[in-house]
């Protein structure tokens, strides 16, 4: 045990030395430059998620996990608040859509799935609906891909004063007290919601978050130090960004930015990796970018579709 700690402390003193002579002998850009490609490095991102919770994948912009079970009709509420693990805080029956299967188009009476984010808290609404909704992201940019359509996906309450139906048009229902100990028990804006077809929840393979994490910043090195051919081996060849740009296009547009060849700044937080439901090696990445260069800047939110194949992640769509 000594001689692996004096290994290790070895290991990091001359690690360490390198960046000091980087610095010393570069300056403070190539030190950066040097980080940067380290976080590129599958070993780390091994290293990394050894304690980290991946049941639902790797979660870091969220505290709290809704997920739906069409199947069995069930609300689960996940959380994380201290210990850096989700656990099962509460299960609530639930109303689901009328009509089995993954929603397609407006008036089908189904109840999507995918992984959604709760974009608004309503409590002045028709009493039908019970004493509060939560509005999801319905449909989101692998909606849109897909060609779905169709909008108003709520969680809701049900009616005080009537008897309703045990379905819904596409919603998900759960009882009023219900409803009512959802909006106390979550932040609705640090909260994710996963629709999946029946109760058999995907595993998430830690090998498979350590590749797309470090594809991820592969990704961003290849972005931020301007290597146009790196960048673009990323994206498939039936990508279409959601505002209906093609590969060919998008190749023409970047391929003309990057001959700018200025210097930026890319900083992706609060990165989540979700499993997508229903679906086999594809993966929905959301993450805060903030990008900065002389001539744009941008602070927002970005979500990437992209499918893992092999060692490598492809982008199929982003927003």
């Amino acid at each position: 045990m000594i001689k692996i700690f004096l290994i290790l402390l070895i290991s990091i003193n001359i690690y360490a030395n390198n960046i000091l002579d980087n610095y010393f002998e570069n300056g403070i850009d190539s030190v950066q430059k040097q980080l940067d490609y380290e976080l590129t490095n599958k070993n780390y991102w091994d290293k990394y998620l050894e304690d980290k919770d991946l049941t639902f994948g790797y979660v870091s912009g969220y505290s709290s996990i809704l997920t739906c079970d069409k199947e069995s009709s069930k609300l689960n509420l996940y959380e994380n608040r201290s210990s850096q693990k989700f656990k099962l805080k509460n299960g609530y029956d639930a109303y689901t859509g009328k009509v089995q299967g993954d929603k397609l188009k407006e008036g089908d009476l189904k109840t999507p799935l995918g992984v959604y984010q709760l974009t608004q808290k309503i409590e002045k609404l028709d009493p039908f609906y019970g004493p509060l909704a939560f509005v999801t992201s319905y449909p989101n940019i692998y909606d849109k891909y897909k060609g779905k359509n169709g909008s108003g996906i709520w969680i809701h309450g049900v009616p005080e004063d009537q008897e309703r139906e045990k379905y819904t048009k596409g919603c998900i229902a759960i009882e009023n007290d219900n409803i009512r100990c959802l909006s106390n028990d979550i932040d609705f804006e640090k909260t994710l919601l996963i629709i999946n077809p029946d109760k058999n929840f995907k595993s998430v393979k830690k090998d498979d978050m350590a590749l797309l994490l470090s594809n991820l910043f592969k990704w961003r090195y290849a972005w931020k130090y301007d290597d146009i051919d790196i960048y673009l081996s990323y994206y498939s060849d039936d990508f279409i960004k959601s505002n209906g740009m093609k590969i060919e296009s998008f190749k023409t547009y970047k391929t003309r930015v990057f001959k700018k060849v200025e210097d930026k700044k890319i900083i992706f937080k609060d990165i989540n990796i979700i499993s997508y439901p229903n679906l086999v090696d594809t993966y929905q990445i959301t993450f805060k970018e903030i990008y900065k260069s002389n001539s744009v800047e941008f602070i927002g939110d970005k979500t990437l579709m992209v499918k893992l194949k092999g060692n490598y992640m492809k982008i199929f769509t982003e927003d």
